[in-house]
């Protein structure tokens, strides 16, 4: 209904000329639900003209980036509206959907798309999706131990404010350096090992929970339920359970040595 809603509005405004559906709603896979952003592009004659609210009502939120496709500048304009449909605009000028056919595809595009309207044959020449892009490589043993290292960098902020009485900012580093960072990617390899390299993650571990064994799942939900030492704790032992069947898998050593005197002075602190 929404789409086809777009659609015809794209169909009577002359400045639109493709209209074109990214992203999990153009696969119309698993990680779908009623709750699905829509991921639009928007071909136009002049971006800086286009009215979110013609195109498909009110807007109750809005927020704005640039990006560019080929080297051509395109704006971003997500909106939520007060529907609570939300609508991922990327705005294109009518150059970048040529530059597409002779460059190749990019990486929103190649997630898998589908042209819902196209009044100029624009997008005739886009080669097909090969559904490849943001799928991770296997790490190199560089890129592991440097993933390792920061988790004990990190976790000496842990110690430093949980030492100052700085509970505040020793929860942003957990939460955001520790977990939503080294602990996330370490995460995501483990996923991409479980499947032979071939997944793509969702954004900042989205559906993450539906990936992981059943065991390290749990695991990193105890790690929600408490604060403090307690939370660093259960999140350390987590991390360097995940990161040592990495390497495991990998063939590369888990910096042992590196852990024991990291955990020795957080010890002292402590």
């Amino acid at each position: 209904m929404v789409l086809a809603r777009l659609t015809e509005w794209a169909e009577r405004e002359e400045a639109v000329r493709a209209l074109v559906v990214t992203s999990g709603r153009a696969r119309e896979d698993d990680t779908v639900d009623a709750l699905s952003d829509y991921d639009v592009i928007a071909v136009l004659t002049d971006v800086e003209r286009f009215d979110p609210e013609a195109a498909y009502g009110p807007p109750l939120a809005r927020w704005g980036d640039e990006h560019d496709v080929h080297g051509v500048r395109t704006l971003f304009r997500g909106t939520l509206y007060e529907d609570w449909v939300k609508v991922d605009w990327s705005l294109w000028p009518v150059e970048a959907a040529r530059l597409v056919a002779e460059r190749g595809l990019t990486d929103d595009l190649d997630v898998g798309y589908r042209v819902l309207l196209d009044k100029d044959a624009l997008a005739a020449g886009w080669p097909p999706a090969s559904f490849r892009a943001h799928i991770p490589s296997p790490p190199t043993e560089a890129e592991y131990l440097a993933v390792v290292e920061e988790f004990w960098w990190s976790a000496s902020y842990i110690g430093k404010s949980l030492w100052r009485g700085e509970r505040f900012f020793s929860r942003f580093v957990l939460d955001v350096d520790i977990r939503h960072g080294v602990l996330r990617r370490m995460l995501e390899w483990l996923i991409e090992i479980d499947h032979d390299w071939s997944l793509r993650p969702g954004a900042y571990g989205r559906g993450m929970e539906r990936l992981l064994p059943a065991d390290v799942l749990a695991d990193l939900e105890a790690t929600y339920a408490v604060d403090g030492w307690e939370a660093f704790d259960r999140t350390a032992a987590l991390f360097r359970r995940v990161a040592r069947s990495v390497g495991d898998a990998l063939g590369y050593a888990y910096p042992k040595r590196v852990d024991d005197i990291a955990s020795a002075r957080l010890a002292e602190l402590r």
